[in-house]
């Protein structure tokens, strides 16, 4: 089952709209499927329709967080001067995380009266 969710025999290949002729020097963090109207452009009653058309499934999910993190990498990661902003970054997103995650036993502590 898991090997039909994740198609082992595709992973490490080009995605399948990519043509190298086409399309130049491979970049992870484009989408070389068919294109379709940006979520920003979808007028309200065209959302239904909209979210029709979009394939579902674990594969793209992943394919999609796969290009979200090379996205971020190139942009903030790899430039040639980079700065300090990923590293604030991933410490404001892991103490909401962290915070999210205690709130059960933090939340106790607000009606305490420590005097």
């Amino acid at each position: 089952m898991i090997s039909s969710i994740l198609q082992w025999d595709k992973l490490g290949n080009y995605p399948k709209g990519y043509d190298p002729t086409k399309h130049g020097p491979f970049d992870p963090s484009r989408y070389y499927g068919t294109p379709d109207t940006p979520f920003g452009d979808v007028k309200i009653r065209e959302l239904p329709a909209w979210l029709w058309r979009r394939e579902k499934g674990l594969g793209k999910l992943l394919g999609l967080f796969s290009r979200a993190y090379w996205r971020w990498n190139l942009k903030y990661i790899q430039p040639r001067k980079a700065n300090m902003s990923p590293v604030y970054q991933v410490a404001v997103i892991s103490m909401i995380l962290f915070y999210t995650m205690n709130y059960t036993r933090i939340r106790g502590h607000r009606s305490y009266k420590y005097h």
